[in-house]
């Protein structure tokens, strides 16, 4: 207890020191608070630059160095002098063109600018759940950035949940390790977002504005510490032997990027959360990103898609042979028209790999194009990014031709400043063009569908697919993803399976894949998993079988007006409150254990509503198909009890009677 006390004392002297600019000859110290004053964040400058987070009274984060390593090795933040220093305070509202959590999303901040006579600044911002910082250069010239120094020394950590990777080459779809921090060897690779527990809160690592330069991975360093590790510029890749996608780095410069001088580099983000649920509503990345530049994006409609490649197009009860061909595309499109549904996918296989131009003979792509047109259905295009790449002018031209709506690209795997760059090249073009952009086989969301929306989803998530080939995705899985993953922005996990198993019964089969967890957990997902081009991943034969589950699912929408967090822990449950207009929709979601909640239903806005429930049946223990449907009436203030077998889920349309 005295040590305690004699560190709270430490600590409170410490911010009182640090409240005002502290100048000698060699020390300047700077205090930014939240606007709310819970959230503090010391910068010091003496011959390096340090930052340090105290949330609620306790350190979270000690002094950690920052800096850039420039041309002839100048380190911007080593001998820094202060030219001068810029202080601001934002409140806004903003409004999303295709809103994920909320219709409004509101903005507060205090802003602190330092700039040194080294023609450099950093710009830090603290908010009420999270802090940031940038670089930002002023120099008339092309800039080599040889490397960042990005460093988290955390203080009285718990867990992380830790996404390993084995290198920069990757999909980062990976699990979480839940791990003892202050046990973790040095040397580990992880891509963001990275979650730490510590004793005042949880600190969850992202970026945001990633431009024309390297993604930012963590390296942990041994004793709760971590440091941004970059991928470096690549001078020479190769292709894998008889490959149409997988490009390997074989050869790297010894620098990050070469740039433009008179710029500003990403941000460095640590979101604040003190309850789970916290990170579910906060959307830094988000306001973090630049500002839109699409002049009209009134085109950008978000929807359901019918997938193709993870039901290996098992059809069936029809009088044609399935597989990739133009009868198939017909009957998937039949299939989405009947149900509502505003896209369908066609994935890997209708053309000639390695040639997006030349369709392969089994497909009338122009034939299929229009049938769904007059089934008011889009169609969007798979394609691999290498092939795009090669092709780019060409296949956009092609794209506006056709009259498709959008394009799925694929196997991009790398975060260096090229693929990078590939990314805002793909954003713009698409946006002339007036095509939707959802990017597979690559990075999480980094605030790059701020700037362009049509950029509408992302995979960067180990998903449903993973079922064809693992058991990695676990009830338990699912409860981790929207606490770290989603908080990046949306995620293309693909749910929606018709075919459900227990952990016991479940069995890993590529060509007639199932879900691990209850049909009523996969229900849920459609308001708990955010992504506002939905796929429906099973076979559209499994959903004409199973109309009631396909109905239910066609009604729930892909964007939301507004989100309340009902009862959350991260790995165990969820219950998110999502409102449409008028219409609320609750999805309940476990992990491998049985669960009950008694739920408060005051928040809602009218007297009386209609509720429509879609719930694991009494036997879904056994047979994780087993779901029950019924509808009640229930009244503003009523509270409702809700049972979800293990893996298991529940979700209500909510509503209101006139």
């Amino acid at each position: 207890m005295q040590n305690k006390k004699l560190k709270i004392f430490i600590i409170n002297v410490f911010i009182f020191l640090a409240g005002n600019i502290i100048c000698s000859q060699s020390l300047e110290s700077y205090q930014l608070k939240s606007p709310n004053g819970t959230i503090k964040l010391f910068v010091t400058i003496e011959n390096e630059i340090n930052y340090s987070l105290i949330v609620d009274g306790v350190e979270v984060v000690s002094p950690s160095q920052i800096s850039m390593t420039i041309d002839d090795n100048q380190v911007l933040g080593r001998n820094a002098e202060v030219l001068d220093v810029e202080r601001n305070s934002v409140q806004r509202e903003i409004k999303p063109v295709v809103a994920e959590k909320f219709a409004v999303i509101y903005e507060h901040y205090n802003e602190l600018e330092i700039n040194f006579k080294q023609d450099f600044s950093i710009i830090f911002r603290a908010y009420d759940n999270g802090v940031t910082y940038r670089f930002k250069t002023n120099m008339d010239k092309k800039l080599t950035v040889v490397s960042e120094e990005v460093t988290f020394n955390f203080v009285g950590t718990n867990q992380i949940y830790f996404p390993e990777e084995e290198s920069f080459f990757s999909h980062n779809e990976r699990s979480y390790k839940i791990m003892e921090f202050d046990t973790v060897s040095a040397g580990l690779l992880a891509s963001l977002p990275t979650l730490v527990e510590t004793e005042a809160a949880k600190l969850l690592i992202a970026e945001s504005t990633v431009w024309d330069y390297p993604t930012m991975f963590l390296k942990t360093n041994g004793n709760s510490k971590m440091s941004g590790a970059f991928p470096h510029y690549p001078l020479e890749t190769k292709m894998r032997r008889n490959s149409d996608r997988s490009e390997y780095v074989t050869k790297t410069a010894d620098y990050l990027a070469i740039t433009e001088g008179e710029r500003s580099f990403p941000w460095r983000i640590i979101a604040i959360a003190r309850e789970d649920g916290d990170l579910i509503t906060n959307q830094l990345v988000y306001l973090l990103g630049d500002e839109l530049r699409i002049e009209d994006p009134s085109w950008i409609k978000p929807g359901k898609v019918a997938w193709d490649w993870w039901n290996a197009n098992n059809i069936y009860g029809v009088d044609f042979k399935a597989g990739i061909n133009t009868d198939t595309y017909k009957y998937y499109i039949d299939f989405a028209s009947k149900f509502g549904l505003e896209y369908v996918i066609l994935d890997e296989g209708w053309y000639e790999l390695g040639d997006i131009l030349k369709v392969v003979p089994e497909i009338d792509l122009e034939e299929i194009i229009a049938y769904a047109k007059k089934k008011n259905v889009e169609i969007i295009l798979w394609v691999v990014w290498k092939t795009l790449d090669d092709q780019f002018d060409a296949v956009f031209e092609q794209c506006e031709k056709w009259g498709v709506a959008g394009l799925k690209i694929d196997f991009m795997q790398r975060g260096d400043q090229v693929l990078v760059d590939y990314y805002w090249r793909v954003a713009e073009a698409a946006a002339k063009k007036k095509l939707l952009v959802d990017f597979h086989g690559g990075y999480r969301p980094d605030g790059l569908r701020r700037t362009y929306p049509n950029v509408i989803t992302r995979e960067g998530v180990k998903g449903l697919e993973q079922s064809k080939w693992s058991k990695d995705v676990t009830p338990t899985h699912n409860l981790i993803i929207p606490f770290i993953r989603m908080v990046a922005g949306p995620m293309d996990y693909t749910p929606g399976a018709m075919v459900n198993a227990q952990s016991e019964n479940f069995r890993a089969i590529f060509n007639r894949p199932m879900s691990m967890g209850t049909r009523a957990h996969q229900i849920a997902m459609y308001v708990v998993f955010e992504s506002p081009l939905q796929m429906l991943a099973d076979s559209p034969s499994n959903y004409l079988r199973e109309t009631e589950s396909t109905e239910f699912i066609s009604k729930i929408p892909t964007t939301w007006d507004d989100t309340k967090v009902l009862e959350a822990s991260i790995g165990e449950y969820i219950i998110l409150a999502r409102r449409n207009g008028s219409t609320w929709y609750i999805g309940a979601m476990t992990n491998e254990n049985d669960r009950e909640f008694t739920l408060d239903l005051s928040f809602l806005d009218n007297d009386e509503y209609s509720v429509e429930i879609f719930k694991d049946g009494l036997n879904a223990d056994r047979y994780a198909s087993d779901y029950l449907k019924e509808t009640q009436t229930i009244l503003k203030g009523d509270s409702i009890t809700i049972k979800l077998t293990g893996g298991g889920g529940w979700t209500a349309i909510l509503k209101p009677k006139m």
